[in-house]
């Protein structure tokens, strides 16, 4: 997420309420999570075994809950409390908006698009030219939506973030302050839910055809020309890469990558990143031949069996 206009440490560290290692003026355009930080982005952090993975990435500014060494053109944010302290920001530069109408009167629509009954659309939406958003879909705020694109009924795009940090008293959410973002000529099926980034964006790359009844975690990225078929279910930052093909039930782990052109078939299980150009199957994945010779030695174990016994006796 970047700020509206840039930001100094001071103000930053006065809208927490923490003190801060640095200038301060010292510059700050955004917050982001680890995997996508650009320079001048807040992190934040608040385990010593991911110190050294915050304050060595790409990121200027480190909230984290300890006063540790800084590097040389960083900036420290000592919070008691990182995770609390991410979500104050969250809701203060991109707070909740409530909507008294179901299509925002913030919301640009292009020429010749369709928009069916009893669809909402919030604020700050994007939606291009010649789409057709069929009845009862939900756009949440802030989603930018291409050209000739068609949302079948119920689909939702832009719920929170599956992001939860366990404490005594319960599970405290991580608050979602990012987008979703679908380029041009996509096609989602009915009933599918695309999560929108924590701060930054879940994108559905063009060409991408989406069947009923698919889950896309927040910050995933994929990309164009893929095909995904009914029940598959995507955890958060992954990374599918150009025309891929998910059959059936497919589902992944988080934080992988899957390469161009790779194929998995139905009921798989993505444990793992795999390259791209090959067939996957099973769980955990393996490539599908190597898998399948497997399914066939073991119906062959019975056989063997028999002839071992026999031998014995």
């Amino acid at each position: 997420m970047k700020f509206s206009q840039t930001h100094t440490l001071k103000e930053i560290a006065t809208i927490i309420g923490c003190e801060f290692v640095g200038k301060a003026d010292f510059q700050v355009l955004g917050m982001n999570e680890i995997h996508v930080v650009e320079p001048g982005d807040i992190v934040f952090v608040d385990h010593p075994k991911y110190y050294d993975k915050a304050l060595q990435s790409a990121a200027t500014i480190v909230l984290i809950n300890k006063n540790v060494d800084c590097p040389e053109g960083k900036a420290l944010l000592i919070s008691d409390d990182p995770f609390r302290d991410f979500n104050k920001l969250t809701h203060h530069f991109r707070p909740f908006q409530a909507s008294n109408a179901a299509v925002s009167v913030s919301a640009k629509i292009g020429e010749g698009t369709v928009i069916q009954p009893n669809t909402f659309i919030g604020n700050n939406v994007a939606i291009g030219k010649n789409c057709l958003i069929h009845s009862n879909v939900s756009i949440y705020d802030n989603t930018v939506i291409g050209d000739n694109v068609i949302i079948h009924a119920g689909t939702i795009l832009g719920a929170d973030a599956f992001y939860y940090k366990k404490r005594p008293e319960g599970f405290d959410q991580l608050i979602s302050g990012g987008r979703v973002v679908i380029e041009d000529n996509v096609g989602i099926g009915a009933l599918c839910t695309i999560d929108k980034g924590v701060t930054g964006d879940t994108t559905i790359g063009a060409g991408t055809k989406i069947d009923n009844q698919v889950h896309v975690g927040h910050d995933t990225i994929i990309g164009k020309k893929c095909l995904i078929a009914s029940q598959t279910g995507i955890a958060g930052c992954v990374v599918i890469e150009d025309e891929v093909t998910l059959w059936g039930q497919v589902g992944t782990t988080s934080g992988i990558t899957i390469g161009s052109k790779a194929v998995v078939m139905g009921q798989t299980g993505v444990t793992k990143s795999i390259e791209g150009g090959k067939s996957y199957f099973g769980t955990p994945v393996e490539e599908s031949r190597e898998k399948l010779k497997q399914l066939a030695n073991l119906k062959k174990l019975p056989e063997i069996l028999n002839k071992l016994n026999k031998n014995e006796g």
